[in-house]
């Protein structure tokens, strides 16, 4: 009989199997610790548990979370892109980017992708599955752990890796409250953002949880005909419909709603984009985040020039949006999403 595995259960879970063993149910937080906290990735680790406790933990259960198969590190040692993989065989990628404010990990939520988006390498092979809560949270756990061998930790989250995270609703939530416990990460709800590509009823249905944290939609184009083009679930959610989405998430929540944008040489990054999207998103609790496209050898989209960004970031900010350029990390390690997954033959 296959033994139970313990990471990514609540606390509560936790206590009520180790009733069944007539344990103590304040062993429940030393063993939580050591899972969460101090990286234990056995039972022999935990040294203030009797031997004969951690033996008869060993008999029943197990400590798993993800194998690190891949790994690619930027000249500049600011960013780390990880490929892990899962009991089943199944990879997702991971990514770590040190700022001067701490440090921020791009996380994903499923295997695979299957939104279609024509710039991104995420949904090439399609969707094989969603992960779990516990096996969301154990990317975050296993970069945690490498930064505690530098006296470091994970400061933020941006839930913007491979899959569509509100396509995994009831998951991405238990994560979002599991890695809030005090027993886990312990890490605030304002320092977590959740990147969707507009599904709409599962905005409205976050909204209503009111967690203050930070949504963030992917627009990349500022009419449907465009945005249908590139973004197939537009057909499903139309441009309007999103953007009303969003505007309710902020009236809603009071936090300050991004729109992504990636700019993708004279397709989405004229004078007259720049001008539909700023009509689009005015009088809104909203800023704009402008992602030159980072080129997939599969996709036939170019970056646009350095002028041509400024020329939108300007034209933006000069009538009411404030936008930003995305600061450039891991370019040279394919950091667009499921190019190193593509890059490995057996997934």
């Amino acid at each position: 009989m296959s033994k139970k595995n313990l990471f990514g259960i609540t606390i509560d879970e936790l206590k009520v199997e180790l009733s069944k063993l007539n344990i103590p149910a304040f062993r429940a937080d030393q063993i939580a610790a050591w899972i969460y906290k101090r990286g234990a990735e056995s039972f022999d680790e935990m040294t203030d548990l009797s031997k004969n406790l951690r033996q008869q933990l060993n008999d029943l259960y197990t400590i798993r979370m993800v194998e690190l198969i891949d790994k690619l590190e930027s000249k500049d040692g600011l960013t780390t892109k990880f490929l892990l993989q899962f009991e089943d065989g199944a990879n997702v990628e991971t990514v770590l980017m040190r700022h001067n404010y701490g440090n921020s990990i791009c996380i994903s939520t499923q295997v695979g992708c299957a939104m279609g988006c024509k710039f991104c390498a995420s949904t090439l092979k399609g969707l094989q599955r969603n992960l779990t809560a516990a096996e969301i949270l154990a990317e975050v756990v296993f970069v945690n752990n490498l930064l505690q061998l530098s006296n470091q930790k994970v400061d933020t989250i941006v839930i913007m890796g491979i899959g569509e995270p509100l396509m995994n609703f009831d998951n991405l939530i238990q994560f979002l409250k599991l890695i809030h416990e005090p027993y886990t990460l312990n890490l605030s709800y304002r320092k977590i953002t959740v990147s969707t590509c507009g599904i709409v009823p599962n905005i409205y249905k976050l909204a209503e949880l009111n967690l203050p944290i930070t949504l963030s939609i992917s627009l990349h184009a500022p009419n449907n005909e465009l945005r249908s083009h590139l973004m197939p679930i537009n057909n499903n959610f139309n441009i309007n419909e999103v953007v009303a989405a969003g505007r309710d998430y902020g009236d809603t929540t009071g936090r300050r709603v991004t729109y992504e944008y990636i700019l993708i040489d004279e397709l989405n990054d004229t004078i007259k984009h720049a001008r539909q999207l700023s009509n689009l998103l005015k009088n809104q609790l909203a800023n704009v985040n402008l992602i030159p496209i980072n080129p997939v050898a599969e996709k036939d989209f170019r970056r646009p020039s350095k002028e041509r960004v400024k020329m939108f970031y300007d034209y933006l900010n000069s009538h009411g949006i404030g936008a930003t350029v995305r600061k450039e990390m891991g370019a040279a390690i394919n950091a667009a999403c499921g190019q190193l997954r593509i890059s490995h033959n057996n997934i």
